[in-house]
């Protein structure tokens, strides 16, 4: 059985008492948040943009550093020289990278010690000159420290797992020194990721131009088998490698064959519902899910070596006031960007460029105040996925108040997602100004542009989503990805492409078969979409689409909780106007709608007619 850290040994006392969960009948539940999660007033009436403006105006004024500089070169850094390996460009294709000589030079500590330094001295500007640099290990950034990439400085952080798991806090024994994390929205101990702050404030980490890369190295092999980050997930990388691979997605023997012992207060009934049948449970995909199902505590949540959760690129943890700007991304492990119960957030024009397994652009969990404007994203997953928690582990609250602006998506799942992961509510969600390119439609395109997913696990609510010019100069995917139900719905199977295909998907039962425990209803309502533009493209029989939309409300059959049941309440109050959705390759049937009220078309066309109308489905 896995054991808890021992011993902790912490000196930050912040620390010592987020560490101090305890099991209760609603979850794991952290001692203190980071800080207070507000308390809002009800949405006001009137223009919702106007929230959206001083959301803006809030973030447009820049954060103020000292002014003295720490170059790491004056704390040992040198530049490395770096050779091509046969690695993967992304989840599916293979082909040559660049990765820093096996004598490269290891630039962590002076990375370290040069924003130690900054830090200890008040603050001010950490420089990565031009050239190429390895960093073996995390970059752990510190209140009022600015670490900046000028033009042609390329950070390669080592793909090897085992430099992730060796300088964090808690040391766990077997499992490496690690950190405290947040995984597909769950609580846990795990590698650090490459860029990681905890409870810091006033943090900027920049690029002077797309010419300044933090690289993650997801694909580039770390052994002689050629296993690489990637090959974690169980997709291209691991089945085409040689030797054993172990995966998240695969039974791990480190995980213990029941949970009785982490959680000894379950009875019979909620351990049956929370394993399931089989073994799946002890994945570790799924693992962690459970421990926040059966109210295990953080310190009883121990990942690291041994287990197969990749890290996010960057990730902040209970931060205030920080800036993103100015850098490309590449080959992130798993999601590229993943601020945690921040506030004051600004992600601006970043390259967010990772075709791996789960590279998420840019996912915001339960932050307020959020600005993204002019970035790129090239992605191997959605986009932007807005997230707030999952399972029990809801203590930070919502999102909100979040603007999204003059973006380009090139390619994706989801332009701008919201969910899956949204136990603790998403709200006041503002998006505009739009590009979905879907650059490359022929061989990987773009699944959908506005999609939301929860389902019976998640719960949660998504209320006031406004958004507004949006462009699709080469449409989303023609063809369908259909939902898949459970045993008993009322959905047939083939009829709701709710997986890929529509320019606007609500998905309220995304993949209800991979949670076991489904017992909280999500609540929609609330959302305005107008001036969506669509193309048709002639080298696809001048289509735009499979359908303009599909609103998938949540399923009552997919719970499988003690009775009476809650609530199961239709997506409700939705507006759609001013928009053009071209010509569907399902002229049949240009929607979708199950459980549905209120879904109002104003000056809506699809495949040439104009519907003003509002719809309503049982």
């Amino acid at each position: 059985m896995t054991q808890p850290p021992q011993p902790f040994s912490l000196s930050n006392p912040q620390r010592r008492r987020l560490l101090k969960a305890s099991a209760c009948t609603t979850g794991m539940v952290l001692a203190e948040a980071l800080f207070p999660v507000p308390v809002l007033a009800e949405f006001q009436p009137g223009d919702p943009w106007q929230l959206a403006q001083a959301i803006i105006n809030r973030l447009q004024v820049p954060l103020r550093f000292p002014k003295q500089d720490f170059n790491i070169t004056s704390f040992g850094a040198k530049t490395c020289q770096v050779v091509q390996v046969n690695g993967w460009l992304s989840k599916d294709e293979q082909g040559l990278l660049n990765t820093p000589a096996r004598d490269a030079p290891d630039c962590y500590a002076a990375i370290k010690a040069a924003i130690e330094a900054c830090h200890t001295t008040g603050g001010g500007r950490v420089l990565v000159p031009t050239g190429n640099w390895l960093c073996a290990g995390p970059m752990v950034l510190r209140s009022n420290v600015h670490v900046h990439l000028v033009k042609g400085a390329q950070i390669y952080f080592s793909a090897n797992p085992l430099d992730y798991a060796k300088y964090g806090p808690y040391d766990c024994g077997p499992n490496g020194k690690l950190v405290i994390s947040r995984w597909q929205s769950n609580d846990c101990l795990n590698f650090s990721p490459m860029v990681y702050a905890y409870g810091q404030d006033n943090i900027a980490l920049t690029g002077e131009d797309w010419t300044s890369i933090l690289n993650g190295q997801g694909g580039t092999p770390f052994n002689d088998e050629g296993h690489c980050w990637w090959s974690w997930k169980g997709e291209g990388p691991s089945k085409a490698r040689r030797g054993a691979v172990m995966m998240e997605s695969l039974p791990n023997p480190a995980n213990p064959k029941s949970l009785s012992g982490l959680a000894p207060n379950l009875d019979a009934g909620q351990q049956r519902l929370i394993e399931g049948e089989g073994d799946k449970w002890r994945t570790d995909n799924a693992f962690l899910p459970a421990l926040s199902e059966a109210g295990v505590p953080l310190a009883k949540r121990v990942f690291g070596l041994g287990h197969y959760l990749r890290p996010c690129m960057v990730q902040l943890i209970g931060c205030t006031n920080a800036q993103l700007e100015g850098y490309q991304l590449n080959n992130a492990p798993f999601w590229q960007h993943h601020p945690v119960h921040c506030r004051n957030v600004v992600l601006r024009n970043v390259y967010a460029n990772s075709m791996g397994s789960n590279s998420d652009g840019f996912d915001p969990e339960a932050c307020d105040t959020v600005l993204v404007e002019d970035c790129t994203f090239n992605t191997g997953d959605d986009c932007i996925a807005i997230k707030a928690g999952k399972n029990n582990d809801t203590q930070y609250g919502p999102a909100q108040n979040i603007v999204i602006q003059n973006c380009t998506m090139n390619s994706g799942h989801g332009g701008v997602t919201l969910g899956s992961e949204m136990a603790g509510g998403i709200q006041n969600v503002f998006v505009q100004n739009l590009e979905c390119r879907n650059a490359f439609w022929a061989t990987r395109p773009l699944f959908t542009a506005i999609r939301l997913k929860t389902n019976m696990n998640r719960g949660g609510y998504l209320r006031n989503l406004f958004v507004r010019n949006v462009t699709l100069p080469n449409g989303v995917q023609t063809t369908p990805s259909f939902y898949s139900p459970l045993q008993g719905s009322p959905i047939a199977p083939g009829s709701a492409a709710t997986s890929g295909g529509a320019v606007i998907t609500f998905d309220c039962d995304y993949m209800p078969g991979a949670d076991h425990v489904r017992t909280r209803p999500p609540v929609v309502s609330n959302v305005h979409i107008s001036n969506v533009k669509v193309s048709n493209v002639a080298a696809r029989a001048n289509h735009s689409c499979y359908q303009a939309f599909v609103v998938l409300g949540p399923v009552a059959a997919s719970y499988n909780g003690p009775q009476p049941a809650p609530t199961v309440l239709p997506v409700m109050d939705v507006v759609i106007a001013d928009c053009d959705f071209g010509s569907p390759t399902n002229a049949a049937q240009p929607w979708y709608l199950y459980n549905v009220r209120r879904l109002t078309l104003n000056n809506v066309t699809v495949d040439g007619k104009t519907h003003n109308t509002t719809l309503s489905s049982g």
